[in-house]
């Protein structure tokens, strides 16, 4: 068959400021098995030119493909392009099959199938067996009812098969790496990037993250093969960055540290960035050499500098004494700490806004980052939020980098001033500034002063943004908005076996 992966434009911040881009992992993971499988398969990335929706139907069109496979790593935000982008594809194309997957649509099949009928089929949590499956059926006529895994419509009502199972082996299915032209892809201030995941899913239960739930069980990729292929993506295309798509790839111990030693067997000069957790960087307080060794530079930091009724109600499950000695661990061998901090939740007051301010001075970050509290009715954080109020109705803009709900407290351009303002602090202090401009280090220099640099044009656009371009009401309760008082089963995709 020919099959389209299309990855649609996303208007978060993330895919528009840095006018660079990495590769859709998500629809490179399905590509390779479909590839596998003998279908004809291609990649239409319009996301970074963000190109409009007719030129992206002219070149759909063009390509004349059998299925398209759309979806988004920003599914939420990006759902309501997909819609657009869904309906003038029947439009020109009446008999394409329009396959759509991704968090988003995972949870919210009924809503999707019964507001866009363009959409024919929704693929629900990991795709890359599923899709085989589905394709093969596709191609050869065939009922698409006993496909575990997807939503579909029965006699014009909406129907979800029995989940998949949990892939075990994440080294199964290979990346699609061919469907890329990797000189495309940048990040870091024009260095060849791409992203891998180790592993998927996470160990821990904070309420406002919704990975646990979607990918079910934590599980791991060979360390061993990963690092070959990461070392192969350096020697046969010149790959320098390394960006971890996993919420926790450090969860375990014994496995990271076998990567890593993989990788500085392989004697490859990449830069290795990502997110985890505080907790585990102290836990690895006597293997942190090994980090710097296998080229990790930056790291990414929940804290926790919230008020402690709020850490309670979260389950983040650390303290700010562990992301303190976090931070510095990782000053101390040479990497460098991104700390997020969130903001957005109920009780919240301006002097916990203070307080969070103060508290990540004490921290001494090298970079922060803000987020806000975002309500998915995935998440066990939409129960406790299913009653406040929505301020931001534009569900493009629930990409974590809005505010979406209204703060008891503190009016809404006080929350954003707040978060402005201790932004401005910490990148503004003597200590800030010395390492972005006088680091000894010049791979620290050149990743502080391309942060800096990126973080001055997105102050510039969400000020704009929030004060004269973007609308907002609190008419409708979350639970209203969102199209249901409860909540969604959070772990309820995928059958573990």
């Amino acid at each position: 068959m020919n099959i389209l992966l299309l990855h649609p434009p996303h208007t978060a911040i993330g895919s528009r400021i840095p006018r660079e881009n990495l590769p859709p992992l998500g629809l490179l993971s399905i590509g390779g098995p479909l590839i596998d499988a003998g279908h004809c398969v291609n990649l239409l990335n319009v996301d970074p030119d963000n190109l409009p929706i007719s030129d992206i139907v002219d070149a759909v069109v063009h390509k004349s493909p059998d299925a398209v496979l759309i979806g988004h790593s920003g599914s939420t935000s990006a759902h309501p392009t997909v819609v657009q982008i869904a309906r003038r594809l029947k439009q020109a194309l009446p008999e394409i099959t329009i396959i759509y997957g991704g968090v988003y649509p995972t949870y919210h099949w009924k809503d999707v199938l019964e507001d866009c009928p363009e959409i024919d089929i929704i693929v629900r949590g990991e795709g890359e067996e599923t899709v085989v499956q589905l394709m093969d059926a596709l191609q050869k006529g065939a009922s698409y009812s006993t496909i575990p895994g997807i939503a579909l419509r029965e006699i014009d009502s909406p129907k979800a098969t029995r989940p998949a199972s949990i892939i075990k082996n994440l080294d199964t299915h290979r990346i699609g790496w061919e469907l890329i032209d990797f000189d495309e892809y940048s990040y870091w201030g024009g260095k060849k990037s791409v992203v891998v995941q180790f592993s998927r899913g996470c160990p821990h239960l904070c309420t406002y993250c919704g990975q646990r739930g979607f990918w079910t069980k934590w599980r791991h990729r060979d360390p061993v093969l990963l690092a070959k292929e990461i070392a192969w993506l350096h020697r046969e295309h010149g790959v320098e960055l390394i960006n971890f798509a996993d919420e926790n790839p450090t969860s375990s111990r014994r496995l990271w540290k076998q990567f890593l030693e993989a990788l500085i067997a392989e004697d490859v000069p990449v830069i290795l960035i990502g997110s985890t957790r505080a907790g585990d960087i102290v836990r690895d307080a006597d293997i942190l050499h090994l980090y710097k060794k296998a080229g990790v530079l930056r790291f990414l930091l929940g804290v926790e500098a919230m008020s402690e009724s709020t850490l309670v109600k979260i389950r983040k499950g650390s303290t700010p004494t562990t992301d303190q000695a976090a931070i510095r661990l990782m000053r101390e061998h040479g990497m460098i700490g991104l700390c997020t901090f969130a903001v957005g939740f109920e009780e919240e007051t301006d002097r916990d806004y203070l307080a969070l301010m103060r508290q990540l001075l004490k921290y001494d970050p090298d970079q922060i980052m803000s987020v806000f509290a975002t309500p998915h009715r995935w998440t066990p954080f939409f129960h406790v939020s299913k009653d406040r109020m929505v301020i931001q109705q534009d569900l493009r803009l629930w990409d974590y980098k809005h505010q979406v709900m209204e703060t008891r407290n503190v009016p809404a351009w006080r929350v954003f001033l707040w978060v402005k303002v201790i932004e401005l602090r910490l990148q503004a202090r003597p200590k800030a500034l010395w390492r972005t401009y006088f680091h000894p280090d010049p791979a620290i220099r050149h990743a502080m002063r391309w942060y800096t640099q990126m973080g001055r044009r997105v102050a510039v656009k969400e000020t704009l943004d929030f004060f004269f371009r973007e609308r907002r009401s609190n008419e409708q309760k979350v639970s209203q908005y969102l199209g249901g008082e409860k909540s969604f089963a959070e772990a309820a995709m995928r059958k573990t076996l």
